[in-house]
Protein backbone atom coordinates (compact mmCIF):
# COMPACT_ATOMS: atom_id res chain seq x y z
CA UNK A 1 0.00 0.00 0.00
CA UNK A 2 1.04 3.67 -0.73
CA UNK A 3 2.16 6.13 1.51
CA UNK A 4 -0.10 8.78 1.93
CA UNK A 5 1.23 12.05 0.10
CA UNK A 6 -1.18 14.34 -0.15
CA UNK A 7 -1.50 15.76 3.40
CA UNK A 8 -2.22 18.90 4.76
CA UNK A 9 0.77 20.19 5.69
CA UNK A 10 2.20 19.30 1.88
CA UNK A 11 -0.84 20.90 0.21
CA UNK A 12 -0.22 24.01 2.81
CA UNK A 13 3.58 23.98 1.99
CA UNK A 14 3.43 23.51 -1.79
CA UNK A 15 0.71 26.22 -2.41
CA UNK A 16 2.50 28.23 0.24
CA UNK A 17 5.43 27.82 -2.09
CA UNK A 18 4.15 28.49 -4.82
CA UNK A 19 3.12 31.90 -3.98
CA UNK A 20 6.58 32.94 -2.48
CA UNK A 21 7.61 31.94 -6.75
CA UNK A 22 4.76 34.32 -7.50
CA UNK A 23 5.71 36.91 -5.66
CA UNK A 24 9.96 36.93 -6.86
CA UNK A 25 9.27 35.50 -10.46
CA UNK A 26 6.73 38.12 -11.60
CA UNK A 27 9.58 41.13 -11.35
CA UNK A 28 12.12 38.78 -13.29
CA UNK A 29 11.16 39.56 -16.37
CA UNK A 30 10.34 43.22 -15.75
CA UNK A 31 13.65 44.20 -13.66
CA UNK A 32 16.11 44.34 -16.79
CA UNK A 33 13.46 46.75 -18.95
CA UNK A 34 13.24 48.92 -15.61
CA UNK A 35 16.93 49.00 -15.44
CA UNK A 36 17.60 49.82 -19.18
CA UNK A 37 15.01 52.69 -18.41
CA UNK A 38 16.87 54.24 -16.06
CA UNK A 39 19.69 54.11 -17.66
CA UNK A 40 21.67 50.49 -17.29
CA UNK A 41 23.98 49.22 -20.46
CA UNK A 42 24.11 45.95 -21.41
CA UNK A 43 26.65 44.55 -19.09
CA UNK A 44 24.46 46.50 -16.14
CA UNK A 45 21.29 44.50 -17.67
CA UNK A 46 23.08 41.02 -17.07
CA UNK A 47 24.65 42.12 -13.64
CA UNK A 48 21.04 42.11 -12.60
CA UNK A 49 20.71 38.27 -13.05
CA UNK A 50 24.41 38.21 -12.07
CA UNK A 51 24.84 39.23 -8.80
CA UNK A 52 21.11 37.91 -7.70
CA UNK A 53 22.54 34.61 -8.46
CA UNK A 54 25.61 35.06 -6.27
CA UNK A 55 24.20 35.98 -3.61
CA UNK A 56 21.78 33.19 -3.23
CA UNK A 57 25.16 31.18 -3.99
CA UNK A 58 27.24 32.58 -0.90
CA UNK A 59 24.18 32.53 1.33
CA UNK A 60 23.28 28.35 0.80
CA UNK A 61 25.90 26.81 2.51
CA UNK A 62 25.25 29.05 5.58
CA UNK A 63 21.31 27.89 5.44
CA UNK A 64 22.41 24.53 4.33
CA UNK A 65 24.68 24.35 7.81
CA UNK A 66 21.46 25.12 9.90
CA UNK A 67 19.18 22.50 8.41
CA UNK A 68 21.54 20.32 10.16
CA UNK A 69 20.13 21.04 13.65
CA UNK A 70 17.09 23.68 13.51
CA UNK A 71 13.76 23.31 13.17
CA UNK A 72 11.90 23.74 10.19
CA UNK A 73 9.04 26.45 10.94
CA UNK A 74 11.35 29.18 11.69
CA UNK A 75 14.05 29.11 9.13
CA UNK A 76 10.53 29.17 6.62
CA UNK A 77 8.64 31.25 7.98
CA UNK A 78 11.86 34.30 8.91
CA UNK A 79 12.72 33.43 5.08
CA UNK A 80 9.53 34.59 3.48
CA UNK A 81 8.97 37.34 5.55
CA UNK A 82 12.70 38.58 4.48
CA UNK A 83 11.63 38.20 0.70
CA UNK A 84 8.69 39.95 1.53
CA UNK A 85 10.57 43.27 3.22
CA UNK A 86 13.53 43.68 0.06
CA UNK A 87 10.74 43.71 -2.37
CA UNK A 88 8.61 46.46 -0.77
CA UNK A 89 12.09 48.30 -1.01
CA UNK A 90 12.73 48.27 -4.75
CA UNK A 91 10.66 51.30 -5.47
CA UNK A 92 13.29 53.60 -4.07
CA UNK A 93 15.74 52.30 -6.10
CA UNK A 94 15.91 54.93 -9.37
CA UNK A 95 19.99 54.55 -8.83
CA UNK A 96 21.32 51.73 -11.32
CA UNK A 97 24.64 51.44 -8.33
CA UNK A 98 21.65 51.04 -5.55
CA UNK A 99 19.05 48.79 -7.83
CA UNK A 100 21.60 46.21 -8.37
CA UNK A 101 22.90 46.42 -4.40
CA UNK A 102 19.18 45.29 -3.76
CA UNK A 103 19.66 42.63 -6.26
CA UNK A 104 22.51 41.23 -4.05
CA UNK A 105 20.54 41.16 -1.11
CA UNK A 106 17.55 39.75 -2.50
CA UNK A 107 20.05 37.15 -3.72
CA UNK A 108 21.11 36.42 -0.32
CA UNK A 109 17.51 36.29 0.68
CA UNK A 110 16.47 33.95 -1.98
CA UNK A 111 19.11 31.72 -1.30
CA UNK A 112 17.85 31.25 2.09
CA UNK A 113 14.09 30.80 1.34
CA UNK A 114 14.29 28.22 -1.96
CA UNK A 115 16.81 25.86 -0.15
CA UNK A 116 14.75 25.70 3.58
CA UNK A 117 11.47 25.44 1.82
CA UNK A 118 12.84 22.30 -0.39
CA UNK A 119 14.16 20.50 2.52
CA UNK A 120 10.82 21.23 4.26
CA UNK A 121 8.70 19.42 1.34
CA UNK A 122 11.43 16.56 1.52
CA UNK A 123 10.91 16.02 5.57
CA UNK A 124 7.01 15.69 4.59
CA UNK A 125 7.18 13.97 1.45
CA UNK A 126 7.41 9.90 2.26
CA UNK A 127 10.54 8.48 0.69
CA UNK A 128 9.08 5.82 -1.39
CA UNK A 129 7.07 9.02 -3.48
CA UNK A 130 9.97 11.13 -3.44
CA UNK A 131 10.14 11.35 -7.60
CA UNK A 132 6.48 11.82 -7.45
CA UNK A 133 6.04 14.26 -4.66
CA UNK A 134 9.33 16.52 -5.70
CA UNK A 135 7.70 16.66 -8.68
CA UNK A 136 4.20 17.72 -7.29
CA UNK A 137 6.18 20.11 -5.09
CA UNK A 138 8.41 21.67 -7.91
CA UNK A 139 4.98 22.26 -9.78
CA UNK A 140 4.92 24.85 -7.05
CA UNK A 141 8.28 26.26 -8.70
CA UNK A 142 7.88 25.71 -12.24
CA UNK A 143 3.74 27.33 -12.13
CA UNK A 144 5.19 30.40 -10.08
CA UNK A 145 8.42 30.32 -12.75
CA UNK A 146 6.38 30.36 -15.70
CA UNK A 147 3.08 32.05 -14.92
CA UNK A 148 4.13 34.62 -12.73
CA UNK A 149 6.61 36.22 -15.89
CA UNK A 150 3.96 36.82 -17.48
CA UNK A 151 1.67 38.19 -15.25
CA UNK A 152 4.31 40.77 -14.30
CA UNK A 153 4.75 41.27 -18.21
CA UNK A 154 1.31 42.42 -18.30
CA UNK A 155 1.16 44.38 -14.92
CA UNK A 156 4.65 46.56 -16.07
CA UNK A 157 3.31 47.45 -19.43
CA UNK A 158 -0.16 48.49 -18.61
CA UNK A 159 0.35 50.17 -15.34
CA UNK A 160 3.84 51.22 -13.40
CA UNK A 161 6.66 49.51 -12.18
CA UNK A 162 5.65 50.64 -8.55
CA UNK A 163 2.31 49.04 -8.96
CA UNK A 164 3.86 45.80 -9.82
CA UNK A 165 6.14 45.74 -6.60
CA UNK A 166 2.33 46.15 -4.16
CA UNK A 167 1.07 43.49 -5.98
CA UNK A 168 4.22 41.32 -6.01
CA UNK A 169 4.47 42.10 -1.79
CA UNK A 170 0.68 40.98 -1.57
CA UNK A 171 1.12 37.48 -2.73
CA UNK A 172 4.40 37.95 -0.38
CA UNK A 173 1.75 38.22 2.25
CA UNK A 174 -0.41 35.37 1.48
CA UNK A 175 2.84 33.27 0.94
CA UNK A 176 4.00 34.08 5.09
CA UNK A 177 0.36 33.06 6.48
CA UNK A 178 0.30 30.09 4.36
CA UNK A 179 3.70 29.00 5.06
CA UNK A 180 2.89 29.75 9.34
CA UNK A 181 0.06 27.24 9.11
CA UNK A 182 2.19 24.22 8.02
CA UNK A 183 2.96 21.43 10.53
CA UNK A 184 6.39 20.67 9.96
CA UNK A 185 8.48 17.37 10.29
CA UNK A 186 12.04 18.10 11.20
CA UNK A 187 13.80 14.69 10.81
CA UNK A 188 14.94 12.79 14.76
CA UNK A 189 18.75 13.08 13.16
CA UNK A 190 18.24 16.86 13.54
CA UNK A 191 16.59 17.22 16.10
CA UNK A 192 18.98 15.16 18.42
CA UNK A 193 21.99 17.51 16.98
CA UNK A 194 23.50 20.19 18.91
CA UNK A 195 24.95 23.30 16.64
CA UNK A 196 28.01 22.74 19.51
CA UNK A 197 28.11 19.11 17.91
CA UNK A 198 28.73 20.22 14.45
CA UNK A 199 31.86 21.97 13.01
CA UNK A 200 31.11 24.41 10.03
CA UNK A 201 32.69 24.50 6.67
CA UNK A 202 31.81 26.29 3.81
CA UNK A 203 32.47 23.83 1.32
CA UNK A 204 31.28 20.95 3.26
CA UNK A 205 27.65 22.88 3.27
CA UNK A 206 27.99 24.03 -0.06
CA UNK A 207 28.82 20.42 -1.88
CA UNK A 208 26.99 17.32 -0.91
CA UNK A 209 29.73 15.29 -2.57
CA UNK A 210 27.40 12.07 -3.14
CA UNK A 211 24.79 13.87 -5.77
CA UNK A 212 27.58 16.53 -7.41
CA UNK A 213 27.16 14.86 -10.91
CA UNK A 214 22.88 16.66 -11.06
CA UNK A 215 24.12 19.76 -9.71
CA UNK A 216 26.97 20.20 -12.40
CA UNK A 217 24.07 19.35 -15.05
CA UNK A 218 22.30 21.74 -13.27
CA UNK A 219 24.54 24.45 -14.31
CA UNK A 220 25.29 23.76 -17.12
CA UNK A 221 21.66 23.61 -18.37
CA UNK A 222 20.89 26.88 -16.67
CA UNK A 223 23.59 28.92 -18.57
CA UNK A 224 21.56 27.85 -21.37
CA UNK A 225 18.32 29.02 -19.73
CA UNK A 226 19.52 32.32 -18.05
CA UNK A 227 19.86 33.85 -21.55
CA UNK A 228 15.96 33.34 -21.99
CA UNK A 229 15.11 34.36 -18.62
CA UNK A 230 17.23 38.01 -18.95
CA UNK A 231 16.50 38.64 -22.65
CA UNK A 232 13.30 37.34 -23.54
CA UNK A 233 11.35 40.97 -22.87
CA UNK A 234 13.71 42.51 -25.00
CA UNK A 235 13.81 40.20 -27.57
CA UNK A 236 9.66 40.52 -28.04
CA UNK A 237 10.28 44.36 -28.10
CA UNK A 238 13.18 43.74 -30.86
CA UNK A 239 10.97 41.93 -33.03
CA UNK A 240 7.82 43.85 -32.38
CA UNK A 241 6.18 40.54 -30.38
CA UNK A 242 3.64 42.15 -28.15
CA UNK A 243 2.36 38.50 -26.95
CA UNK A 244 5.53 37.57 -25.62
CA UNK A 245 3.89 36.33 -22.29
CA UNK A 246 2.33 33.35 -24.51
CA UNK A 247 5.24 31.72 -23.75
CA UNK A 248 5.18 31.62 -20.03
CA UNK A 249 1.31 30.58 -20.40
CA UNK A 250 1.96 27.90 -22.65
CA UNK A 251 5.11 26.90 -20.94
CA UNK A 252 3.00 26.72 -17.61
CA UNK A 253 -0.13 24.62 -19.05
CA UNK A 254 2.67 21.71 -20.29
CA UNK A 255 4.77 21.70 -17.48
CA UNK A 256 1.45 21.11 -15.49
CA UNK A 257 0.45 18.31 -17.78
CA UNK A 258 4.08 16.83 -18.14
CA UNK A 259 5.18 17.16 -14.28
CA UNK A 260 2.85 14.48 -13.03
CA UNK A 261 4.16 12.35 -15.72
CA UNK A 262 7.26 13.02 -15.53
CA UNK A 263 7.47 12.11 -11.28
CA UNK A 264 6.46 8.56 -11.85
CA UNK A 265 8.46 7.98 -14.68
CA UNK A 266 11.53 8.86 -12.46
CA UNK A 267 10.08 6.53 -9.70
CA UNK A 268 9.80 4.01 -11.88
CA UNK A 269 12.71 3.88 -14.05
CA UNK A 270 15.38 6.39 -12.85
CA UNK A 271 16.36 10.01 -14.41
CA UNK A 272 18.67 9.02 -16.84
CA UNK A 273 16.23 8.57 -19.59
CA UNK A 274 14.17 11.69 -18.68
CA UNK A 275 16.78 13.92 -18.67
CA UNK A 276 17.89 13.27 -22.01
CA UNK A 277 14.45 13.51 -23.28
CA UNK A 278 13.99 17.05 -21.19
CA UNK A 279 17.10 18.68 -21.97
CA UNK A 280 16.39 17.26 -26.43
CA UNK A 281 12.65 19.75 -25.98
CA UNK A 282 14.81 22.31 -24.31
CA UNK A 283 17.08 22.60 -26.74
CA UNK A 284 14.08 22.37 -29.77
CA UNK A 285 12.69 25.19 -27.59
CA UNK A 286 15.55 27.44 -27.59
CA UNK A 287 15.65 27.30 -30.99
CA UNK A 288 12.03 27.71 -32.01
CA UNK A 289 11.78 30.91 -30.09
CA UNK A 290 15.17 32.38 -31.47
CA UNK A 291 12.93 31.92 -35.01
CA UNK A 292 9.83 33.77 -33.86
CA UNK A 293 9.08 36.43 -35.39
CA UNK A 294 4.78 35.71 -34.52
CA UNK A 295 2.96 35.11 -31.46
CA UNK A 296 2.25 31.04 -32.75
CA UNK A 297 5.94 30.46 -32.61
CA UNK A 298 6.04 32.15 -29.49
CA UNK A 299 3.16 29.68 -28.25
CA UNK A 300 4.91 26.55 -29.81
CA UNK A 301 8.35 27.38 -28.03
CA UNK A 302 6.49 27.30 -24.52
CA UNK A 303 4.96 24.43 -25.30
CA UNK A 304 8.23 23.08 -25.62
CA UNK A 305 9.67 24.43 -23.26
CA UNK A 306 6.92 22.94 -20.65
CA UNK A 307 7.83 19.93 -21.71
CA UNK A 308 11.27 20.17 -21.45
CA UNK A 309 12.96 22.83 -18.67
CA UNK A 310 9.57 22.36 -16.63
CA UNK A 311 10.19 18.67 -15.95
CA UNK A 312 13.79 18.92 -16.13
CA UNK A 313 15.36 21.02 -13.26
CA UNK A 314 13.04 19.30 -10.45
CA UNK A 315 14.11 15.32 -12.12
CA UNK A 316 17.31 16.81 -11.11
CA UNK A 317 16.83 17.82 -7.81
CA UNK A 318 14.80 13.97 -6.98
CA UNK A 319 18.01 12.45 -8.81
CA UNK A 320 20.07 14.62 -5.97
CA UNK A 321 18.29 13.95 -3.17
CA UNK A 322 17.58 10.45 -4.12
CA UNK A 323 21.58 10.23 -4.01
CA UNK A 324 22.27 12.04 -0.60
CA UNK A 325 22.17 10.79 3.15
CA UNK A 326 18.88 11.80 5.21
CA UNK A 327 20.55 14.14 7.36
CA UNK A 328 22.66 15.63 4.25
CA UNK A 329 19.51 16.47 2.37
CA UNK A 330 19.13 20.47 3.37
CA UNK A 331 22.96 20.74 1.54
CA UNK A 332 22.35 18.71 -1.95
CA UNK A 333 18.83 20.95 -2.36
CA UNK A 334 20.69 23.90 -1.50
CA UNK A 335 23.96 22.87 -4.10
CA UNK A 336 20.60 22.31 -6.43
CA UNK A 337 19.10 25.93 -6.10
CA UNK A 338 22.81 27.25 -5.95
CA UNK A 339 23.81 25.57 -9.08
CA UNK A 340 20.72 26.68 -11.16
CA UNK A 341 21.47 30.45 -9.66
CA UNK A 342 25.08 30.11 -10.39
CA UNK A 343 23.99 28.81 -14.06
CA UNK A 344 21.41 31.62 -14.56
CA UNK A 345 24.10 34.17 -13.15
CA UNK A 346 27.35 33.37 -15.31
CA UNK A 347 24.98 33.64 -18.03
CA UNK A 348 24.09 36.68 -17.60
CA UNK A 349 27.67 37.92 -17.14
CA UNK A 350 28.73 36.12 -20.51
CA UNK A 351 25.31 37.07 -22.60
CA UNK A 352 25.18 40.60 -21.04
CA UNK A 353 28.29 41.62 -23.15
CA UNK A 354 27.89 39.48 -25.54
CA UNK A 355 24.57 41.41 -26.19
CA UNK A 356 26.68 44.38 -27.20
CA UNK A 357 28.17 42.49 -30.38
CA UNK A 358 24.94 40.19 -31.79
CA UNK A 359 21.47 40.07 -31.61
CA UNK A 360 19.24 38.81 -28.92
CA UNK A 361 18.71 35.65 -31.05
CA UNK A 362 21.92 34.93 -32.00
CA UNK A 363 22.38 34.82 -28.04
CA UNK A 364 19.55 32.62 -27.80
CA UNK A 365 21.32 30.13 -30.60
CA UNK A 366 24.75 30.33 -28.82
CA UNK A 367 23.35 29.49 -25.04
CA UNK A 368 21.36 26.40 -26.43
CA UNK A 369 24.89 24.77 -27.07
CA UNK A 370 25.27 24.15 -23.07
CA UNK A 371 22.14 21.81 -23.79
CA UNK A 372 23.93 19.76 -25.87
CA UNK A 373 27.18 19.49 -23.44
CA UNK A 374 24.63 18.59 -20.86
CA UNK A 375 23.43 15.65 -22.72
CA UNK A 376 26.76 14.38 -23.70
CA UNK A 377 28.19 14.66 -20.03
CA UNK A 378 24.63 12.25 -19.12
CA UNK A 379 25.71 9.86 -21.74
CA UNK A 380 29.27 9.53 -20.78
CA UNK A 381 28.38 9.29 -17.32
CA UNK A 382 25.75 6.29 -17.78
CA UNK A 383 28.56 4.44 -20.06
CA UNK A 384 30.80 4.96 -17.00
CA UNK A 385 28.57 3.51 -14.49
CA UNK A 386 27.73 0.76 -16.77
CA UNK A 387 31.74 -0.46 -17.63
CA UNK A 388 32.14 -0.02 -13.63
CA UNK A 389 29.10 -2.43 -12.84
CA UNK A 390 30.37 -5.39 -15.80
CA UNK A 391 33.97 -4.66 -14.37
CA UNK A 392 32.39 -5.15 -10.64
CA UNK A 393 30.42 -8.67 -11.44
CA UNK A 394 33.27 -9.71 -13.16
CA UNK A 395 35.81 -9.37 -10.42
CA UNK A 396 33.58 -10.90 -8.36
CA UNK A 397 32.75 -13.88 -10.31
CA UNK A 398 36.87 -14.10 -10.08
CA UNK A 399 36.67 -13.75 -6.35
CA UNK A 400 34.67 -16.51 -6.16
CA UNK A 401 36.11 -18.89 -8.91
CA UNK A 402 39.30 -18.64 -6.67
CA UNK A 403 38.28 -20.32 -3.71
Amino acid sequence: MKERLWTKSFIMLMVGNLFVFMSFQMLIPTLPPYIKSIGASGLEIGLVTALFSIGAVLSRPFIGFMLEYKPRKSLVITGAIMLLLITILYPISQVVVIFLLFRFVHGLVWGWSTTVNGTAAVDVIPNSRLGEGMGYFGLSITIGMIIAPSLGIFIYKITSFTNLIYISAFLGVIAVILLTAVRYQTPEAVKNTQKEDLKFSYMDSLVEKSSWFPAFVTIIINLGYGAIVTFIVIFGQERGIEQIFLFYIFNAVMATLARPIAGKWFDEKGPKGLVLLCTSLTFIGIWVLSFAHSSLFIAIAGVLFGAGFGCLIPTLQSWALLMTPTHRRGVANGMIFSSIDLGIGLSGIIFGGLAQFVDIATIFRIASLFLIVAIVLVVIMERKKRVAAQESVVTKKKVRTSF
